[in-house]
This record gives C-alpha cells, structure tokens and sequence, in this order.
C-alpha cells in the first residue's frame, strides 16, 4: 500500500484553557463509545482551546456531544491519508492536489514510528470534490 484517502468530517468546540478540559470531553466521548480517528488541540488566544474532533461515526459524535452538552460545529469535510512512511509520500500528495489547482489550507501529520503515517488535509469546501478526485476516491 503507497496510501489510502478516505473522506472524514470534523467538529470543533472551543474550551476554555483549564487544566483537565481536553480529558473530559475525551473520557466523556470514549464512555459513550465514540471513536475519534484523529484528534487536534489549538490555542485560541490566551484563555482558549479549540478542541477539533474527527470522529468514526458523525451522527454518534453530535448525539453524544449534545447529551453531555458540548456545543459542536460541525460537521466539516477533510481528507484523511493513511499509507507507508517514505521519504517524499507526503510530496507526492501535495503534487497531485496542487496539479489539480487545489490549495490545502491546512493540514496535520504524524508518522507511527512502524513505517506508516496519516495526515489530515484540510481543503476549500468548494475545492473538496476536485481534491477527492485528484486523490483517486
């Protein structure tokens, strides 16, 4: 396998900057049984984090997250590569997409140290049917 594309959607929530806060609402979601396959924590100015969320299930995640009251936006599309940790895989991806004039506006990565990785794409809404075509979904 050289990588895989797969469509994702994605939630936010805003929290305040507590210690503790990024634990609840994660035990939280785990105890309900809600699957993230990728999961990002940003600053938002000196008092905030914004919490972003790709859940496995969508439809779970907004019913459990209204349950135990966390206000969610969402959902929002992204592109979530998953494939074998060579040296340029990540080139390769931008190169298809940016053949296809499609701009990433915001992205995250890792590799899992057992020669794989995923990365997160971030595109346009407006450009997101040309990136899953560029990508061959």
């Amino acid at each position: 396998m050289e990588f895989k594309v797969r469509r994702v959607e994605y939630f936010y929530t805003t929290v305040r900057d507590q210690v503790g806060e990024g634990y609840e609402l994660l035990s939280l979601l785990a105890e309900a049984g809600v699957n993230l396959v990728a999961f990002t924590a940003v600053p938002i100015g000196p008092l905030h984090t914004q919490l972003t969320l790709f859940p496995d299930d969508s439809d779970k995640l907004v019913r459990e997250a209204k349950d135990v009251g966390f206000a969610m936006d969402g959902p929002h599309p992204a592109l979530m590569v998953q494939g074998d940790d060579k040296l340029g895989a990540l080139a390769h991806v931008h190169r298809q997409l940016a053949e296809a004039g499609v701009s990433v506006y915001a992205s995250s990565g890792a590799a899992d140290g057992s020669g794989s990785f995923g990365y997160v794409i971030y595109v346009r809404p407006e450009e997101f049917e040309r990136a899953v075509a560029a990508l061959g979904l």
